[in-house]
């Protein structure tokens, strides 16, 4: 599925994952959708700068955790010329707590209370110097 290749044909990815977040996945897809295909730093700007600070939180913890993965991973490895950014990001929808809640005439609702999981890639790409733009190989 996932095929980097560097110039000594070795792979240079790393990746990171939280289960069971007491949140919606309808809900961290609004924040993950914010940082797909950014670089790392650019990221964490993002999230710190959300006005959602719960679930902001939980994906900056996550990819702080991802960048010590990738720096535990590929420790003899120069970053200068390169850039960091994330790859694949994706949300799962994980169990379902099912509550009831009283309501008149003896009945009673369900109150779903839906859990997910985030997993993260993370690649590196070389930097290109002097454009305007940012376009990476």
């Amino acid at each position: 599925m996932i095929n980097i290749d560097d110039e000594n044909n070795e792979k240079y990815i790393a990746s990171a994952s939280l289960n069971n977040i007491r949140c919606s996945t309808r809900k961290m897809k609004l924040i993950v959708d914010l940082i797909r295909n950014e670089e790392i730093e650019n990221a964490l700007s993002i999230l710190s700068n959300n006005s959602n600070i719960k679930k902001s939180l939980i994906l900056k913890k996550l990819l702080l955790s991802l960048l010590s993965n990738w720096k535990k991973k590929y420790n003899k490895v120069n970053l200068n010329n390169y850039i960091l950014f994330i790859k694949y990001i994706w949300v799962n929808q994980k169990k379902t707590i099912k509550r009831i809640r009283a309501v008149p005439q003896g009945r009673g609702h369900r109150i779903r209370k839906k859990s997910s999981s985030v997993v993260v890639f993370l690649e590196r790409k070389k930097k290109i110097y002097g454009t305007k733009n940012k376009s990476y190989n």
